[in-house]
């Protein structure tokens, strides 16, 4: 068990942040390229860099996915890049190594899990807590918080709920927003993040009361609203020298006939959710506008707009398309290639002019942009929605308007730029409250005062539950150095003497063993059998004949297992095929699981297991069939087994077969004794396992029950190989 200092000496903290999705990478990052790379890289990066500043935080890993792809730089198929002295990215693959959009990585993300844990287990140190950004993260980072014990801090960025409901108001049909977005799932999954998460942090009050209200599983009590930073040094305004890089100028001018007017400018991706759509028919719609100021749309990078994805190339031509209908052209300007060091000098250049910054989005999470703009001097319009609101408030320097509406977008940024007493209050209000209230150095001080009162809980978790565990807190899993796994009835279970003398010898083994039971009983039969017999809660919990896998004591399922073995499982289809078969009959509905249909046998009667496997065969059923102490038929998956369920923890946790010891005393104890484990039969089993005399690795014991476990144990030396 891991101890911890008081809270006046708080540890050195090691971050965990996970952002799956996008290209992300140390500088010259490269935003609004596709709809996947935009403020949330670019925040999760300045967020890690600022934490790792901290003097309590030790270490923050970055862990995102490897791109090994022509299409992108090189640099996003490196496996570790350093941002800091103590902060790195870490890329792990998971799926192809192409990029693919963040809608199509869900069938991907077990395989993420998978990999976290096996770099966790090799750099052999187990983070603080981890922070999810997205929900593609958020099913990563809560898996790893189930299986680790660890807690789960979630940044949702944006929303399925909100966003359908946004896209279905803007007109779309579900059936198009479903096939593009696949938002159902992403929907699902951001309930059980959210119900799961020990803290939820938002940049803004409404995205608690308005966009995660949305959701049943929604707490207020565990949200924290702690705004992003902006980083000063990059972002100021212009001063009375300024001038313009010709260069840059250049890029903006030659698609403009009057010059001198001030700058409409806005920066986003190619989305149609930006609405850039609204916002030119706003400047197309309103002579006086026009008249005003020229506009500037940096909608991402390009080379070539049919080298763009679909939906980005959508927008694009329907930008050309608009600007032709209202014959903008010499009014609009649409650079193609604007990096990111250039973005800064866009916004003093807007400011230099007396220009104004528009973000038209349909909704708003926070608002990256708008306090860039506010920085650099800039007054802004906005969507009156979310993170616009509050940085209105905070700093006085801009207007909230309805951007589904084109008509008020024009009347706003009329108001902003009609008056030039008033934009010269709003540019001096945001450079003064932008330090007030947007600073990295201000969100850490708050995002530590959190986790410190989040890991003050809990640390009073772990030692609720250390007598009841053998291993509280943070999951010896991944970092155990062998397992021993064992049936239940018959094997564990049946002498109290040498039950007690094994569990002594188990705490014995403490943080250094797993210690888990692999049984046919149901999750709650088998918890409530060992609590009868006083044995410690087990680090894992193998239970339905390996349908099932769970977790330390507060029983968390592995949702990568039940994902795998779903594989070719049509449930009702089985219990239908089954009716047909003599000798057997349904055991009680406690005994049913998802993945499990269970059979009382009346043994002369049952045909032969080679029967019922043929009679399946012919139906196009797949399943395994599962034979024990001439008394039960388990039909399950085909990949769900005994067996199957310890060779799935030896490659999710890292952990050699080698280093397993398994034990039992029936035929359904088979698949787990033979093979690279070590496998140990009690004295007191049963005829079904008399064929595995003589083979490798099975050992026969003398001794019936524990004292049979406790006999191999000694035999293979076992907990003393494990350095081997």
């Amino acid at each position: 068990m891991q101890t911890h200092p008081n809270d006046d000496k708080e540890p050195s903290l090691y971050i965990l942040m996970i952002s799956v999705h996008g290209l992300i990478r140390a500088n010259d990052m490269e935003l609004g390229i596709n709809a996947d790379t935009g403020g949330q890289t670019k925040y999760v990066v300045e967020l890690t860099k600022s934490l790792a500043q901290h003097p309590q935080v030790a270490k923050v890993d970055l862990l995102t996915r490897l791109i090994d792809d022509d299409a992108v730089d090189a640099d996003y198929a490196r496996a570790e890049e350093q941002l800091s002295e103590n902060t790195r990215i870490i890329r792990l693959q998971a799926g192809p190594t192409k990029y693919i959009r963040k809608e199509l990585l869900w069938k991907h993300l077990d395989q993420m899990v998978d990999k976290c844990l096996q770099f966790l287990r090799k750099q052999g140190q187990l983070p603080d807590f981890i922070h999810a950004h997205y929900a593609d993260a958020g099913y990563v980072g809560r898996q790893l918080s189930n299986l680790l014990g660890i807690p789960l801090i979630f940044t949702g960025h944006s929303l399925g709920r909100p966003k359908l409901d946004r896209l279905l108001q803007s007109g779309k049909k579900e059936s198009a927003i479903e096939r593009q977005f696949n938002l159902e799932k992403r929907i699902s999954v951001e309930e059980d993040i959210i119900q799961d998460a020990s803290l939820v942090v938002t940049s803004t009050r409404q995205e608690i009361d308005e966009q995660y209200g949305m959701y049943r599983n929604h707490d207020a009590h565990r949200y924290s609203v702690i705004p992003p930073g902006i980083d000063t040094s990059r972002f100021s305004a212009p001063a009375r020298s300024y001038r313009i890089n010709d260069a840059l100028k250049m890029l903006i001018d030659k698609f403009i006939f009057k010059k001198d007017k001030p700058i409409i400018l806005t920066i986003c991706r190619p989305d149609i959710r930006k609405n850039i759509s609204g916002l030119v028919a706003a400047y197309g719609q309103s002579q006086t506008l026009q008249e005003m100021a020229n506009l500037v749309i940096v909608a991402g990078t390009r080379e070539d707009i049919k080298a763009l994805e679909e939906s980005q190339q959508q927008v694009m031509n329907d930008l050309l398309l608009d600007i032709d209908q209202y014959d903008l052209w010499g009014k609009v300007a649409i650079p193609k290639n604007i990096t990111q060091d250039d973005i800064p000098e866009l916004y003093r250049y807007a400011a230099k002019r007396k220009g104004v910054f528009i973000n038209a989005a349909f909704t708003e999470p926070f608002g990256l942009t708008l306090i860039e703009a506010v920085a650099s001097g800039l007054p802004f319009v906005a969507p009156d929605d979310g993170g616009p609101r509050d940085i209105v408030n905070n700093c006085r320097s801009g207007f909230v308007t309805n951007t589904l509406d084109s008509n008020a977008i024009a009347a706003t940024l009329e108001q902003v730029l009609s008056d030039s007493k008033k934009w010269r209050l709003l540019s001096k209000n945001g450079l003064i409250n932008i330090k007030r209230h947007y600073t990295w150095k201000k969100h850490v001080e708050k995002y530590m005062k959190e986790v410190r009162t989040l890991l003050r809980k809990d640390r009073k978790r772990i030692k609720r539950q250390y007598k009841t565990a053998l291993n509280a807190g943070k999951s010896t899993m991944p970092l155990a150095k062998f397992a021993l796994i064992t049936d239940i009835d018959n094997t564990l279970l049946g002498d109290k003497n040498s039950l007690q003398s094994l569990i002594t010898w188990l705490r014995g083994q403490s943080g250094d063993l797993a210690f888990g039971i692999a049984t046919g009983r149901p999750l709650e039969s088998a918890i409530e059998i060992l609590q009868k017999n006083n044995v410690p809660m087990p680090d894992v919990l193998i239970t339905s004949v390996g349908s099932e896998i769970n977790y330390g004591t507060s029983l968390k399922p592995d949702t990568g297992w039940s994902n795998h073995i779903k594989h070719l499982w049509r449930r009702e289809d089985l219990v239908e095929a089954m009716k047909s078969i003599p000798g057997i009959r349904l055991q009680t509905e406690d005994n049913q699981r998802e993945f499990k249909i269970s059979y009382l046998v009346t043994p002369e009667e049952v045909p032969s297991l080679e029967s019922i496997n043929q009679h399946l065969q012919q139906l196009k059923l797949h399943a395994q069939v599962i034979y024990s102490h001439n008394e039960f038929l388990d039909i399950l998956p085909i990949r769900a087994s005994k067996g199957h369920a310890i060779r799935y923890l030896a490659y999710k946790w890292d952990l050699p077969l080698e280093q397993f010891l398994t034990s039992g005393d029936s035929g359904n104890d088979s698949e787990m004794l033979v093979g690279d484990t070590l496998g140990v039969v009690v004295g007191n089993h049963s005829e079904e396992l008399e064929s595995l005399r003589g083979m490798d690795q099975v050992y026969f014991a003398e001794g019936r029950y524990a004292a049979g476990i406790l006999e191999g144990i000694h035999h293979y030396q076992f907990g003393q190989r494990n350095e081997h």
